[in-house]
């Protein structure tokens, strides 16, 4: 099994979730979070005042697939959460040990 995180801009979300399920992956965990990568941030104008904004909204995605699913999984992210920008996000993908479904003891592949 691989866990797949993925690391995107908040409004494609939706885009990446409808993706995955039309592909049959429909677990997932999204976390908001803040970061910053080439962007490095910004500087925006609030009343009157200049500031820095050195971390960026963003959304953490994280799926546990089957060794066979890991690569469509990628694929799928990538297409869907693509803007063709700078900060479109970053893919991790790791080696997930065990999995157990903690409801009805499940493990592995069952549990997923």
């Amino acid at each position: 099994m691989k866990k797949v995180e993925a690391v995107i801009k908040p409004f494609k979300l939706d885009d990446v979730r409808e993706a995955l399920s039309e592909i049959g992956i429909t677990g997932m965990t999204a976390i908001e979070v803040k970061g910053f990568g080439r962007q490095k941030g910004h500087t925006e104008l609030y009343r009157g005042a200049e500031y820095v904004v050195d971390f960026l909204p963003k959304v953490k995605l994280e799926v546990v697939v089957k060794d066979e699913d890991f690569e469509r999984c990628v694929e799928t992210i990538t297409n869907a959460a693509r803007t063709g920008k700078i900060g479109d996000g970053k893919i991790f993908v790791t080696q997930v040990e065990q999995v157990v479904r903690i409801r009805t003891g499940e493990v592995n592949e069952d549990a997923i």
